[in-house]
């Protein structure tokens, strides 16, 4: 998507860290002779930093998901994690919000003393969101993709080997296929011949 978008090439380019989300991207890394590379993604991130914000107590807030899933993950994250100061939580619309909408939220993030502020608005949706409110949100803000949704239950994670086999994305496929088919039919295709290219041209 970076290589055919040039603005959200720009966006990738410019956050503070950018992390290989699925065991693809990680194999090529280590390809590319970054051997000790693991993958990094947003539902164990998550899970681990609630650990460590909880030890911590930093303020932490949760923006993104339907009503029904900020609901169970509340539940969730009180369970596991009693220390954890949710500072807020927001399922905003699935929709682009007007200027007194976004200001309302940015105003009660802001408000609420939050240091960690998890986005969960799923790529590039959240990518592009954490860019515009650069600047504007006094938080560290981590985009979690849909993580919120896991650990809420409201969707199924695949097993742990299809995650290490780097076959979560076919878990997706086959549990929502009309709605990601093109998505990955285009998206993998394009990656495959992507990463192929890089590693003949590197050689």
């Amino acid at each position: 998507m970076a290589n055919n978008n040039c603005e959200f090439r720009k966006v990738i380019h410019e956050a503070d860290m950018v992390t290989p989300d699925g065991m693809p991207l990680v194999w090529v890394l280590r390809a590319l002779g970054f051997s000790n590379q693991k993958r990094i993604n947003g539902p164990d991130l998550l899970w681990r930093l609630c650990g460590i914000l909880s030890q911590k107590r930093i303020k932490t807030f949760f923006y993104g998901g339907s009503e029904n899933t900020i609901d169970n993950l509340k539940k969730c994250l009180q369970k596991f994690f009693p220390n954890l100061q949710i500072s807020g939580m927001v399922s905003p619309p699935y929709r682009r919000l007007n200027k007194a909408e976004d200001d309302m939220y940015i105003n009660e993030i802001n408000n609420s003393g939050t240091g960690v502020l998890f986005v969960s608005l799923g790529c590039p949706k959240q990518e592009r969101w954490m860019a515009e409110h650069k600047g504007r949100i006094n938080a560290v803000m981590i985009g979690v993709g849909a993580a919120f949704d896991y650990h809420a239950g409201t969707l199924k994670r695949a097993p742990i080997w299809m995650q290490n086999c780097g076959l979560e994305w076919f878990y997706r496929f086959i549990s929502e296929p009309k709605r990601l088919w093109k998505r990955y039919l285009v998206t993998n295709s394009l990656f495959i011949w992507g990463a192929l290219r890089q590693l003949l041209l590197r050689n």
